[in-house]
């Protein structure tokens, strides 16, 4: 027969691993927001002691528009679990979309325009590599996020749609764009063309970030703390 003392231990153990492993992980995350956001800090930095001081042309462009909502996120759903609470439901989502945006911008910038962009060579690897990396590592591997429903796949679009319509106003407007590919002069063809394809890209990313919440991942809550997203 095994002593109350003992059984006690036993049982309060794996809540108290589990409690404590959240509790780091909600450290780093705090951490990856915070230094993404100093890089942020120091690329704007840059840009004014260049003569460009005007914030909405360094955050016109989607990595750092996309980096600056995820590290809000990251400090979010660090917060949340250095407390060891319940994600709330639209943080999860929160990050299932921040996920998915810089899973576009680390394939696009690394697969297809390595190199390019105005942001310092180290900056631009933070940005475009270390930072996604991170982010999509934690969402893989860390199941403090219930299982997505594919009907919530549609609030993967409205940020990067907005991004793109405002950036398209303003490629007409005062003539600012943050890439080539969006120029007006392009004609408004290819740019449809263009913009249906980044569309396209993005809904396979968020398929793949939603379909990753079937996956328990590698730190899981206790039983009794998994959360199951509302019907």
């Amino acid at each position: 027969m095994v002593p109350p003392e003992l059984a006690l231990h036993l049982a309060r153990t794996p809540h108290t691993q589990n409690t404590r492993s959240f509790q780091i992980i909600g450290v780093l995350r705090i951490a990856g927001g915070v230094g993404a956001l100093a890089v942020l800090g120091i690329v704007y930095a840059l840009n004014i002691a260049g003569g460009d001081a005007n914030p909405l042309n360094t955050f016109g462009y989607f990595t750092n528009l996309t980096t600056l909502l995820a590290s809000a996120v990251a400090l979010a759903s660090g917060t949340v679990a250095l407390r060891n609470a319940f994600p709330p439901t639209w943080l999860t989502l929160a990050r299932g979309v921040s996920a998915s945006s810089l899973l576009i911008v680390a394939v696009v910038y690394n697969g297809l325009v390595p190199g390019t962009g105005s942001a310092p060579p180290w900056a631009s690897f933070m940005l475009h590599l270390v930072f996604p990396a991170l982010t999509l590592l934690d969402w893989f591997f860390i199941g403090d996020r219930p299982r997505l429903p594919w009907r919530t796949l549609g609030w993967a679009l409205p940020y990067p749609l907005l991004w793109l319509a405002v950036t398209l106003i303003r490629g007409l407007t005062d003539g600012w764009v943050p890439y080539g590919f969006l120029l007006p002069e392009r004609g408004p063809l290819a740019i449809a063309l263009t913009s249906a394809g980044l569309c396209g890209a993005l809904l396979l990313a968020s398929a793949l970030t939603w379909g990753a919440t079937r996956f328990r991942g590698v730190v899981a809550p206790n039983e009794s703390r998994t959360q199951q997203f509302p019907n």
